[in-house]
């Protein structure tokens, strides 16, 4: 499969979207930080969440079609309504983040027992029928120790049958421009049957010596009213020392991890006199600042820490479309 004749771009089915930070990253075109990032040669043909209150965030960010509803029933044919558009046939590549909090390490490491930890064997149904040339899937650290090792060995499996050359790497997203201490693990799938050969990596653009940080990511917002900017309000909630999220950032160093879960305990701003706003948030997660968030703080908050940082999507995507025009014949 080659571009798309008229658009010339190569078509994408994205599932387990979310917010839609790796969906940006591939699309490209965005300001991060001060820094362009060019556009890809990628569109969005078909998108899924189940949380709705990210399709909104999606729907109002991006001129994609994204159908909120459960992956697994849409599957099996059973669409929200009769006027969800229908996933697409063929596409050239599938991005699915799958549910990630079951692997974390932080977390109860259910994993494959659970029912989010299930969630992924859609993605495997997915890639089935419609035979993408590359899949890119995206999951915490936790993924590769779950087990002792056995969870990514029976992903790398899964995929394998269905006649794809698998591998997977740790990224730490700072080496790539990214404000925060966030490692992440990036499986990329390609088709054996139209001979492609394993995937290659992009290399890192920074280390750790040269870092971003938060004072360079975030300094400017220091000072701003809350409310002044889009997504520039913070939680209220009060300090609880020895509890995640209760402590004070750094100015002079990345991030933290930027959480899904934050219940409102999201890391307090150096100041020590609020916790970090939505924004700033974001803007640790390089979305640029006229990516805007809804429906409110908590739900950004949540929204924003299950997102792919899209500057490390925007370097994944690169090495994808480099990949694509070299070998996809």
């Amino acid at each position: 499969m080659k571009k798309n004749r008229k658009s010339n771009k190569y078509s994408i089915v994205s599932l387990f979207s979310g917010c839609g930070g790796l969906d940006l990253g591939f699309k490209g075109d965005f300001y991060s930080l001060g820094k362009k990032y060019n556009s890809h040669s990628f569109e969005i043909k078909w998108a899924n969440d189940f949380d709705e209150k990210a399709c909104i965030t999606f729907a109002k960010n991006f001129n994609d079609p994204i159908v909120c509803g459960d992956i697994v029933q849409i599957l099996k044919g059973h669409y929200p309504d009769l006027l969800s558009p229908q996933m697409p046939n063929k596409a050239d590549i599938i991005l699915g983040g799958f549910p990630c909090q079951e692997f974390s390490l932080a977390g109860k490491r259910r994993g494959f027992r659970s029912q989010r930890g299930l969630l992924y064997q859609s993605m495997v149904e997915a890639v089935k029928r419609l035979r993408p040339a590359v899949f890119v899937a995206e999951n915490v650290k936790g993924l590769l120790s779950m087990d002792n090792g056995e969870a990514i060995k029976k992903i790398i499996k899964d995929f394998s049958v269905l006649g794809y050359s698998v591998v997977y790497k740790l990224h730490h997203a700072a080496d790539f421009g990214v404000p925060q201490n966030r490692e992440r693990v990036v499986i990329v799938g390609t088709d054996k049957k139209r001979n492609l050969p394993t995937f290659e990596y992009p290399q890192e653009i920074h280390s750790k010596e040269n870092w971003i940080n938060l004072k360079q990511a975030i300094g400017d917002l220091a000072n701003i009213s809350e409310g002044k900017i889009e997504n520039h309000f913070w939680s209220k909630a009060k300090m609880f020392k020895g509890t995640q999220g209760n402590s004070i950032i750094s100015k002079d160093k990345i991030g933290p991890t930027m959480r899904a879960e934050h219940h409102g305990n999201i890391e307090f701003h150096w100041s020590g006199k609020r916790r970090l706003s939505a924004r700033e948030a974001a803007r640790i997660q390089t979305f640029p600042d006229d990516f805007i968030f809804y429906p409110s703080t908590s739900s950004a908050y949540k929204q924003i820490g299950n997102a792919v940082p899209p500057v490390l999507g925007w370097h994944i995507a690169g090495a994808v479309e480099t990949f694509l025009d070299k070998y996809l014949k």
